[in-house]
């Protein structure tokens, strides 16, 4: 039987072994192979021409793809190895109590602060306070010597005998005029003197009570006793004893009445919606990070901020033990109404073009991508504003495999 002897065509040497092969008088079979060019095998004779060859059937079997698209629509075949990897679930809707947490500060209500300031320059003489002290309204502050002080008691002064004398006048010039002494524009004259007068010495008496004194006040050299205007504390000191007052429009000193005080927040533009006034806040204050104060919100700010786009929102509580100081470190957590909302995992949310979308099941393995709005994200769950509805089904885990 002749022996034959097999190669593949791909050999770039395949002509020179077939020369070297074929001899007179000796048959050699000559199967060639051509992947996928469909060439078949051939059988070489010797002295014969090259014929077709009957080879060994072989079984090609096309692999199932992994999906396929058809539009807007992916279907995911019988036999697909994605189908393993992708887990379906339903949209739930579900009751949630959303909580916003924000960092917030405590601070004094502007209502309930003061800046004392000098109602006249001059020399501070007297200090009796000192910062942080405790002060009621009406205790004395600093005393103060002022030339401004001795002027305006000299005004008043003035004032005072300008009267008396524009008075003496008035009653001569009536009893002239009643004895057909004196003429009728005399008195008038006399009558336009003392009101002139008075309105003088009201003007002084005036400026004395600005000042913060008593306008018969007779103490030696005048000196001008600085008094508080509330009760509260000392929160600010900016002058010592000794120190010249020049500028009336600066404060010496802050006082605030701390028995109220307000915790500030600031809510980030996206979240001002969740925040009303009467809101129930819980506060924890980094001092007492065991307990819990429960208030409510006082007032939204009406304005945001355009430099940190967010919105002052403030929280009164009462302070009768002064436990709260101002600047103290806090965390409030702000408790919205509950609201039944859709709600999938994050699991199921992609990134497409900038923007969420999740894949909805419209028949068995077949899928549609679909873009939403995410409300807000709550742990491992993403709450839907819009796009989908309780019910549907979507792809919760492994949507990033149709995502291309």
């Amino acid at each position: 039987m002749p022996r034959t002897t097999q190669f593949d065509t791909s050999d770039n040497r395949h002509e020179m072994s077939r020369r070297s092969l074929v001899r007179p008088g000796v048959a050699l079979a000559l199967v060639l192979f051509a992947a996928g060019a469909g060439i078949g095998a051939y059988r070489l004779i010797a002295g014969q021409s090259l014929e077709r060859a009957h080879a060994p059937a072989a079984v090609s079997q096309k692999s199932v793809p992994n999906l396929i698209r058809d539009g807007s629509r992916i279907v995911v075949p019988e036999g697909s190895p994605l189908r393993g990897k992708l887990t379906i679930g339903t949209v739930t809707q579900q009751q949630i109590d959303r909580t916003l947490q924000l960092p917030a500060i405590v601070e004094a209500e502007p209502a309930r602060t003061v800046k004392v300031l000098p109602p006249v320059a001059g020399r501070l003489i007297d200090l009796k306070i000192q910062l942080g002290e405790r002060v009621e309204r009406g205790q004395e502050l600093a005393v103060i010597d002022s030339s401004d002080l001795a002027q305006a008691y000299a005004d008043e002064d003035k004032a005072r005998s300008a009267v008396k004398m524009t008075k003496q006048a008035l009653d001569r010039a009536v009893a002239l005029e009643k004895y057909s002494a004196g003429s009728v524009k005399d008195r008038q004259q006399a009558e336009n003197d003392h009101a002139q007068a008075q309105a003088e010495l009201e003007r002084t008496q005036s400026r004395l009570r600005a000042i913060g004194v008593v306008a018969d006040l007779k103490e030696e050299g005048r000196k001008l006793s600085l008094k508080a205007p509330v009760s509260g504390s000392v929160i600010d000191l900016q002058v010592a004893r000794g120190a010249h007052l020049n500028d009336t429009t600066a404060a010496i000193m802050t006082i605030a009445n701390l028995d109220e005080i307000w915790v500030t927040a600031n809510v980030p533009e996206k979240d001002t919606a969740l925040v009303a006034q009467g809101q129930a806040v819980d506060v924890v204050f980094a001092a007492y990070p065991g307990e819990v104060f429960k208030g409510r919100v006082l007032f939204v700010s009406d304005i945001l901020d355009p430099d940190t786009r967010r919105t002052k929102v403030r929280i009164a509580f009462q302070n009768p033990n002064m436990r709260l100081k101002p600047n103290m470190f806090a965390s409030a957590t702000f408790v919205t109404p509950k609201q039944t909302v859709p709600i999938v995992p994050t699991t199921a949310v992609v990134l497409r073009n900038e923007a969420d979308q999740v894949f909805v099941e419209i028949a068995p393995w077949t899928f549609e991508a679909r873009p939403i709005e995410i409300d807000f994200q709550q742990g491992n769950q993403a709450v839907i504003a819009h796009g989908l509805e309780a019910g549907q089904r979507v792809v919760v885990r492994g949507a990033v495999l149709l995502n291309d």
